[in-house]
Order: C-alpha cells, then sequence, then structure tokens
C-alpha cells in the first residue's frame, strides 16, 4: 500500500513509537508527581484521576477539546478529502467538525446545571431513565470509544508503516501501550497537560508545514505558485462532478455527499464521546461554555489550514520529480488510508517531512488515545465496576480499578484495529460509515439533557431503531447501486451517507414520536438527578456543610505571624469527607442565573456558526459555482493561515496565562524543598487550586 513512500527504516519508526513515546511517558509522570508533590490535588483520589477534580479552567479544557478532536483523521482524512475535491475539503472539514463542539457547549451548561456531581454519560442516563437505559448508552459509549480510537490508532500505525515500513501490528501495539502508561499514573488532569504539550508541537509542526509550502520552499513558495500549479492539476487529474473539473471550484458533488456524511460522524464521535462528557464534567462551572466556544473555534483553524497546504499541495505537487509516485498520482488505496498529505511533506521536506510528519501524527494518536483511555476507564469504573458489581467502594479503589480499566482497554484496542488491518480496513472507511453503526444515539443522548419532555421509553427504543434503520438502508443501498457487499462497496461515501443519515435521522425521529406516545418518565431511585451523588448521602448534604461551617467559624480566630522554621507548615484540619466532595469537587448546581447566561452564549456562537461557516459562505459558494480566481485564492491562504494563528493564541498562549498562578505556587515549593535540602528549613507544600 504505501511503499512508495517509505524513505525511513523500520529503525525510525520503532524509535519515535518507543524513544519519543517513552521519553513523553518519563516527562509526564514527572509532571504528576510535581502535582501530587506541590498541589492539593492528588491522583491517589478517585475524583481526581477521573474529573481532575472537576476545577480545570477555560484554557486548559479549550486546549485538551482540540487536542482531543486533533485525530489522525483531522490531519490525514482533510487532507485527503481536500486532495479528492479540491479547496471545498478543507473548509467543509473544519465546518462539519467543529459544529458539534460548538453545540456540546449547550450539553455542558446542562451537566453543570442538572448533573454536576456526575462523572460519565451514562451515569446521567441512569439518573433519569433507570438501568435499561443506562445499559443502552453504557452500550453506545462502549462502542463510539472503541471505533474512535481504532481511527486513531489503526489511522496512525498505517501510515508510520507505509512511510517507515515499521509492522503495523507492532505499532497498533505500542502506541496505546505507551500511553498508557502515563494515563494510569497521572488520569485525567495529566491528559490535560499531554494534550496541552502535544497541541504545542503540533502547532509548530503545522506552521513549519504552511510556511514551506506558501513562503520558503523553492519548489512552490507562494500562494501564486500554488495556484498556476492547482490549475495544471485541474486540467491533468480533473475532479469528477466539480465545477470543470477544478481544484479551486468549491462546487464539489462528492465534496458535499462526505461533508454530510462527516456531519453524522461528527455528533457521533463528540456526543456520544465519553472524552467530551468528561472534559465538560472537568471544568469549572463557570466556564464550562466558554471552554467550548473558544475549543470549537480553535480547532477550525486546524483542518482548514493543514489541509487547505498540505492536502491542495498534494494535488499540486503529483507533477514534481520528488513526489513519492512520480510520474503517477497516489493510487486510491493510498489516497484511503489517508497519505496525501505524508506525500507532500516527503516532496517538501524529503526524509526531514517524513519524521517531521510522524512526529506530528504521533502528537496527534497519543493525545487523543489518552483522551479514549481515560474515558473509557471511567466508564468501566463508575458505570460498571461501582454500578453493578460493588457501589459502596472507597476512593482508592476506584482508582485502582481504573487502572486496571486504562490497561485493560488498551490491550482490547490494540486487538481490534489489528483485526480491522487484516481485513482492508482503513482509517476513511471507518470515519465513513461510523455513524450508520452508532450514530442513531447521538441525538437522543443530548435530547435526555436539552429536551425535558424526553420520555424513557423514548431514550431506550429510539437509539436501537436508529442503528436498525441505518443498517437496513445501508446494505440495501450498497447492494441496489454496487452490486456487491464489501469493503470497498460499503465504503463508497454516498452507500454510506444513507446509511448515516437513517440510522442518524431515524433515532431522532423516534426519540420524538415515542415521547409523545408514551410520555411516562422512569423515576429513579439510585441517584439524586442533580448532585449525581447516592441519595442517601445528598440527604446528608446540608447537615454536613452545617457541620462544615460550625468548623470555619472556629478555624477563624486569630492566628500569630510568628514562626521557627519547623512551624512554617501548620496542620491541615480534618475536613468532612461529604463535604470536600461536594464544594471541593464543585458538585453543587450551577447558578440558574449563570446557566441561562451560559445558554445563550452558547445558542448565540451555535447560530452566528451555523449562519456563517455551514450556510451562507460555503452554500453561497457551492450554488455560484465559482472558480477561485488568483487574488481570491490567495486570500483564501491568508485567511486560513490567520485562523491557524488564533488557534495558537488560544490553545497555546491562553492556558499559560490563566495558570501563572499555579506555576508561581509549584515554583515556590519547589524552592522551599531547594532550601530543605541545602538548608535548615523543613520542605513546603504548597496549597494551591491551581490548574
Amino acid at each position: 500500500m504505501g511503499n512508495d513512500l517509505q524513505v525511513l527504516p523500520p529503525g525510525a519508526g520503532y524509535g519515535i513509537v518507543i524513544g519519543i513515546g517513552g521519553i513523553f511517558a518519563l516527562f509526564m509522570l514527572g509532571l504528576t508527581w510535581l502535582q501530587n508533590r506541590y498541589t492539593q490535588f492528588s491522583t491517589h483520589k478517585a475524583e481526581e484521576f477521573n474529573t481532575a477534580s472537576r476545577s480545570v479552567k477555560p484554557g486548559l479544557i479549550s486546549a485538551g477539546i482540540v487536542s482531543s478532536w486533533t485525530w489522525s483523521a483531522t490531519l490525514l482524512t482533510s487532507s485527503t478529502f481536500g486532495y479528492s475535491y479540491g479547496v471545498c475539503g478543507p473548509m467543509w472539514y473544519g465546518a462539519m467538525g467543529t459544529l458539534q463542539i460548538l453545540m456540546f457547549a449547550l450539553i455542558a451548561i446542562k451537566i453543570k446545571a442538572n448533573a454536576p456531581g456526575a462523572h460519565t454519560m451514562p451515569e446521567i442516563v441512569l439518573s433519569r431513565h433507570g438501568k435499561i437505559a443506562h445499559v443502552t448508552y453504557l452500550y453506545y459509549g462502549l462502542a463510539t470509544n472503541m471505533l474512535v480510537g481504532a481511527c486513531l490508532v489503526l489511522g496512525g500505525a498505517q501510515v508510520v508503516g507505509a512511510l517507515t515500513g515499521m509492522n503495523v501490528y507492532a505499532a497498533v501495539f505500542l502506541i496505546p501501550l505507551v500511553v498508557a502508561a502515563y494515563v494510569i499514573a497521572g488520569g485525567l488532569r495529566s491528559t490535560f497537560i499531554a494534550d496541552y504539550t502535544h497541541t504545542v508541537i503540533l502547532f509548530i509542526a503545522i506552521l513549519v508545514f504552511g510556511f514551506s509550502m506558501v513562503a520558503t520552499s523553492d519548489i512552490v513558495g507562494s500562494p501564486a505558485k500554488l495556484y498556476d500549479l492547482l490549475q495544471d492539476a485541474s486540467k491533468t487529474m480533473p475532479i469528477e462532478r466539480n465545477t470543470d473539473g477544478s481544484y479551486l471550484a468549491f462546487r464539489s458533488v462528492g465534496g458535499l455527499i462526505f461533508a454530510f456524511d462527516l456531519f453524522v460522524a461528527g455528533f457521533t464521535t463528540v456526543w456520544l464521546d465519553q472524552a467530551y462528557w468528561q472534559r465538560a464534567i472537568a471544568s469549572k462551572p463557570e466556564s464550562s461554555v466558554k471552554a467550548y466556544i473558544l475549543g470549537g473555534i480553535a480547532w477550525y483553524g486546524i483542518p482548514f489550514g493543514f489541509a487547505t497546504v498540505m492536502g491542495l499541495g498534494c494535488a499540486a505537487l503529483t507533477s514534481n520529480p520528488n513526489f513519492p509516485t512520480f510520474p503517477s498520482p497516489l493510487s486510491t488505496e493510498q489516497t484511503n488510508a489517508g497519505l496525501s498529505a505524508p506525500a507532500t511533506a516527503i516532496t517538501l521536506l524529503g526524509k526531514g517531512g517524513a519524521v517531521l510528519m510522524l512526529i506530528l501524527l504521533f502528537m496527534a494518536v497519543t493525545s487523543s488515545t489518552s483522551a479514549e483511555l481515560i474515558a473509557v476507564s471511567s466508564l468501566l469504573t463508575f458505570d460498571v465496576y461501582k454500578t453493578y458489581y460493588r457501589p459502596d467502594t472507597s476512593s482508592e479503589t476506584l482508582v485502582k480499578v481504573s487502572h486496571w480499566a486504562i490497561a485493560f482497554y488498551a490491550i482490547v484496542l490494540a486487538a481490534f484495529c489489528c483485526i480491522l488491518n487484516a481485513v482492508g480496513i482503513n482509517l476513511t472507511w471507518l470515519l465513513t460509515v461510523l455513524g450508520v453503526i452508532v450514530g442513531g444515539a447521538s441525538l437522543p443522548v443530548g435530547m435526555i439533557l436539552l429536551w425535558k419532555p424526553m420520555s424513557t421509553v423514548a431514550a431506550v427504543s429510539a437509539p436501537w431503531v436508529g442503528f436498525l434503520s441505518g443498517l437496513v438502508v445501508w446494505f440495501v443501498t450498497t447492494w441496489k447501486r454496487s452490486g456487491a457487499i464489501n469493503v470497498a462497496t460499503t465504503g463508497d461515501t454516498t452507500n454510506a451517507l444513507a446509511g448515516n443519515l437513517a440510522s442518524f435521522g431515524v433515532g431522532f425521529i423516534m426519540a420524538v414520536f415515542l415521547t409523545f406516545v408514551f410520555p411516562k418518565k422512569h423515576a429513579s431511585p439510585e441517584m439524586n438527578a442533580l448532585t449525581g451523588i447516592p441519595s442517601e448521602q445528598a440527604a446528608k448534604h446540608e447537615g454536613a456543610r452545617e457541620e462544615e461551617n460550625n468548623e470555619g467559624a472556629e478555624a477563624k480566630e486569630p492566628v500569630s505571624t510568628s514562626h521557627t522554621p519547623d512551624e512554617l507548615a501548620p496542620p491541615v484540619p480534618v475536613r468532612n469527607e461529604l463535604v470536600d466532595y461536594l464544594e471541593f469537587n464543585n458538585t453543587e448546581p450551577m447558578d440558574p442565573v449563570l446557566v441561562k447566561r451560559g445558554e445563550r452564549i452558547a445558542w448565540a456562537a451555535n447560530g452566528i456558526f451555523i449562519f456563517g461557516a455551514v450556510i451562507l459562505v460555503p452554500f453561497t459558494l457551492f450554488g455560484t459555482s465559482y472558480v477561485y480566481s488568483k487574488s481570491f485564492f490567495t486570500g483564501w491562504v491568508v485567511v486560513s493561515f490567520i485562523w491557524v494563528w488564533t488557534s495558537v493564541v488560544i490553545c497555546v498562549v491562553y492556558p499559560v496565562v490563566e495558570s501563572m498562578g499555579a506555576l508561581r505556587s509549584i515554583a515556590k515549593g519547589m524552592w522551599a524543598d531547594l532550601q530543605a535540602v541545602f538548608g535548615h528549613r523543613k520542605p513546603r507544600r504548597v496549597d494551591d487550586l491551581g490548574a
């Protein structure tokens, strides 16, 4: 499949996966030690391990969202989209992927308002519709995480194998196991820090490729030269069902079909993915909407900017003697495996480009995989072990279960990817058909929080009816159009679109229809719908709070400010465990005034984005059949770069600015320890919420 693109030896692949992966794992273990040592967040507690104590600020949440949504598919498939359909590809990919993130802001605010103590998405379903619904959405959550994990690991492993000759099966086992090492040690907060670090490296690589293509390369070097090369490519390799066959025409029927496939897949892989619910749960209540809006805006720049350069660049550079498959273009198999961006990287920068592309993909794959690992561990810990096996268990035990769950999922995911690779499944196929398999539950799960009338029968039945409808329509359409049912025909974008829309649409329609026919709601005795904690604990809430307030009043006596060195670390008062859970972990319902304000902001952001980026600009360009002029294309490229730089400010600069207090606290703690080692002072623990 990718032998033409193998420009590096197998050792380079193993070196990047094991070497860089191992170094990064050690780096993350060190950061976890610093957190446990110098802040009051301990990864030995289940709340910190699985929810980051619900205290993460919006900048870091935004970086985490961008990192989690920047799969290998974001980089590879968006470039394939540009290579296959022209200028429409990067914008359609960015618009259809961003929409779900922005709309998830509405779910995030509802979580903080109605289920602030929840740990997982199925846990919220359990509190509203009982155990049958809980099992249903637990299945869909696990299935989504497995398919998303396969998109990440299999896509990355196949490209590593294509560029280096590394054994693909070795790659699919090594990638998740390396990531599991630091996730087990650090929990959810470590994945946020890993996300941030990965995102910094990712943007550096994107900017290097971008500037090489349109500013410094002798092969291209400017948007105008890229435009000329795309004009030539439109004549030698015209795109079927594009205006004049041109790469510079936004009107692309194939691109529009793929956009709708991506629309359904995007809703599925965001609204059903526990990783996004977990980020909403981990965020500070007052900043959850802000984080998702910033994250959506920032993520848009990645496929838009990267694919404009690397996807269109692949078409422009096909006629260059340095192109890996020269004089032939990429084969269909190579294109579907996502090799257009690596081919561009090799043509532009040779072996250095291949190495940079591997590092870029490794960052994308590992950061997203870390989010999937901690997400699945939360589902297995809270929705399987704690709900059905041992409801009354200690926080320390839950952390141990989470550790085993991470290791278990890493192994199962690797085995699943091996099976997919053996039968010829690639990244593009997975992304194309994903909505058929789990799309029936994507809107119903959101409606459970967003639509008050949603009934229990509708919550339970709608996903399954949608799934069966999608499956039937998918297979019938494939048989009628293609005459056979196999990997190639089921992965056809039109065939998959029929199944995607059926699964997605029927799931939504049945949720509404069954709610009116069977309006009854399940009265769940298991959990309190507002706090997400056991109802018997909720009954003790007020008593615990009163006791804590009394203790706090006693603690407000004047304290002497004169200390000897041995008195620098005063004793920490013992807090009531339930009050710690409710207050320290931000599990009280959000202020209704803030909820209303957040909802208005979220609806306004969604309305502006849908009108501008999903309807007005793309459909105007599509409907007019406009073929870009050189000046318009130059402006288009400049706008994509501006958006990338905006993303850099949101994801790289903003998290550092908002975390200066935490960084100072950790620095003070380290300085105190150094003084203890080289002087006569006792070490001091710094208490600062910090994240």
